[in-house]
């Protein structure tokens, strides 16, 4: 489950556009959501293309509450080109990057207190586009269809034991 976890993606742009790339813990039918933990590699709200945000989602740290933040790209938008988002992710500690730049690393210690450590167990990958929702609003007239999430590759790099 840990390693380091990639993809090359060209994002969609435009207001209520929410592209992602994130892991799931796989025991998230048995414990639920936010025990199982959540590791977002790269979410955008379209309305703001040039930044991305990297978070992490556990018991004590979820939803408006996760340990999060913001990434912004010097002079693009994420919809003009192709980007490499990734974490490497260890037995304590995760480090998010975009194209092979770390920008974020969290360990137990940045857990705020009562929080839980919850990525010791495996967890899978997602990649999807929501349209609407409470973190980026529904599209409005200045939001152009079709959109497409353009993913050129999806790499995953297992530690050795």
């Amino acid at each position: 489950a840990r390693g380091k976890f990639e993809a090359r993606i060209k994002l969609p742009v435009g207001q209520g556009m929410w592209p992602a790339f994130w892991l799931l813990g796989g025991n998230n039918e048995t414990v639920g959501w936010p025990n199982c933990g959540e590791i977002d590699i790269m979410e955008n709200r379209g309305q703001e293309p040039s930044v991305i945000l990297g978070s992490a989602h556990g018991p004590g740290y979820s939803a408006g509450n996760a340990i999060s933040t913001r990434y912004t790209l010097a002079g693009a938008g994420f919809n003009d080109d192709f980007h490499v988002f990734g974490v490497e992710w260890s037995q304590s500690r995760i480090t998010w990057l975009v194209d092979g730049v770390p920008y974020r690393t969290i360990t137990p210690a940045s857990l705020p207190r009562g929080g839980t450590w919850v990525f010791d167990h495996p967890f899978y990958v997602i990649l999807n586009v929501a349209v609407g929702g409470n973190f980026v609003g529904p599209p409005d007239d200045s939001t152009i269809f079709p959109q497409t999430m353009l993913i050129d590759w999806v790499r995953v790099y297992r530690d050795q034991p």
